[in-house]
């Protein structure tokens, strides 16, 4: 059976990495040998099927908790990997060093390598496990954007239905004039009373294109003013005025 998942396989012993790699190789798995860690990193950075980092503790430039920590940083969260640890001295403080680095196993050297070999085919199957995880996450992600979507064409519907087009009295159709929802509660008479204050008329005009007094207009405009809770007259033409989307939307959301 030959495995999917790569071992990156790192001593500053060229020996160890030997010995290591052909013994994997021949159960089965492939191998990316190194016997610096700075090399380690550059493969690990262009190698994306590396799954498991088998390292030594200790090397020169960066140790093999220093190595994984800087492994981490290279894969961020699209991608998960698996480390063993093997060292020539098993001190409780190195132990403890790597087992706070989030490294899945340790060995001490010189190892048996059918105990390396059960120890790695554990944390393959830990690695499948968290793949399996990243990729649910991954989907849940695209659902929550489709849904984020769906719900911005949603808006967008009903801002648009909130759109009426003004008409003049001779015909014709101005620009489309945005009609924000708090005011969706008004009655028709009372909706054309407000988009005519917003276009800047007097009640003396409004009552003359509406057919209506002045006192009709003033009772209006009044009742307008409460259902929306807007202060004045001004602050109703700002909401509605044509040619100030800025200032519609500060007044509507105050």
């Amino acid at each position: 059976m030959h495995s999917t998942v790569k071992i990156l396989v790192v001593d500053d012993e060229i020996m160890i990495v030997e010995e290591l790699t052909d013994f994997l190789e021949s159960s089965g798995y492939r191998c990316v040998p190194c016997s610096s860690s700075r090399e380690a990193l550059q493969r690990f950075r262009e190698d994306a099927e590396i799954g498991i980092v088998l390292c030594d503790l200790d090397m020169p430039e960066l140790n093999g908790i220093e190595l994984v920590e800087a492994m981490k940083l290279l894969a961020g969260k699209q991608r998960v990997f698996e480390s063993i640890m093997l060292t020539g001295r098993a001190e409780k403080q190195d132990v403890i060093k790597a087992l706070r680095a989030g490294i899945a196993d340790y060995y001490q050297k010189p190892v048996d390598l059918e105990d390396v070999l059960k120890g790695i085919q554990r944390q393959e199957i830990e690695l499948q496990e968290r793949q399996k995880g990243l990729n649910n996450l991954g989907q849940l992600n695209e659902k929550l954007q489709n849904l984020a979507a769906s719900i911005d064409d949603l808006y967008q519907d009903l801002d648009k239905k909130r759109t009426r087009v003004v008409i003049t009295q001779s015909g014709e159709h101005e620009a489309e004039v945005e009609i924000p929802a708090i005011f969706d509660q008004l009655s028709p008479r009372q909706l054309d009373v407000a988009k005519l204050v917003g276009k800047g008329q007097t009640n003396y005009q409004i009552a003359c294109e509406l057919g209506i007094t002045e006192n009709t207009v003033k009772l209006y405009v009044s009742q307008v003013l409460r259902l929306t809770h807007m202060h004045n007259r001004t602050q109703l033409a700002l909401a509605l005025s044509p040619g100030n989307p800025s200032a519609r939307q500060r007044v509507t959301v105050n």
